[in-house]
């Protein structure tokens, strides 16, 4: 029996000039297409109820969460980004990236399927079992281009913390990903629309 070399195999780190745009789109749909299938590999152990987690029993208070909490986001984004240096809160040019050229219709798109797929994973499966205190750490840990960073690593983690507890306060993952989704479509048009000077 032939054996398998490992050592063929070898990580390097690559330079976001070395992208190009259909890979990038690719890497980001595969990579959610992978986040929601664990997602519901777990959740088929877990056998959740899934009209109690997309309960709308909260009503309006399910959207008027989401963006309150995703508007909270983006001001602490604002500030942050006026009083540090951009070096602090660089993600190595990969939102830039993804979001410069991009016609609106496609971030919209881009935003719902990482809210719905992220959300799914994180607050749907991995947090009925360890909490929104472990997710979160996990949820920093996985966005690795802001591990460089600990005030980024910090922000990612604190909005993963509040997503789980406002999934927790309305008992409803829709919550989550009205947020999640609000802060990628707000950031990526500001990254898609901004003026440059």
């Amino acid at each position: 029996m032939k054996k398998f070399n490992f050592k063929q195999f070898k990580f390097r780190q690559v330079n976001v000039d070395e992208i190009d745009d259909r890979f990038l789109i690719m890497n980001l749909y595969m990579t959610q297409l992978l986040v929601v299938l664990l997602g519901a590999i777990i959740m088929l152990f877990q056998r959740p109820s899934l009209t109690q987690m997309f309960s709308l029993k909260q009503g309006i208070w399910i959207p008027v969460w989401g963006v309150t909490f995703a508007l909270v986001v983006l001001v602490v984004d604002v500030l942050i980004s006026r009083w540090v240096p951009p070096e602090v809160t660089d993600d190595g040019g990969i939102n830039e990236l993804l979001f410069k050229n991009r016609p609106l219709w496609h971030i919209i798109v881009m935003s719902l399927v990482v809210a719905i797929c992220e959300e799914l994973l994180f607050r749907g499966a991995i947090q009925a079992s360890w909490g929104p205190y472990w997710t979160s750490i996990l949820f920093a840990a996985i966005h690795i281009r802001y591990l460089q960073h600990w005030l980024m690593t910090g922000l990612v983690f604190s909005i993963s913390y509040g997503l789980g507890w406002i999934y927790i306060q309305t008992g409803s993952l829709l919550t989550p990903i009205v947020a999640h989704f609000v802060i990628d479509l707000i950031m990526g048009c500001i990254i898609r629309y901004r003026r440059e000077d």
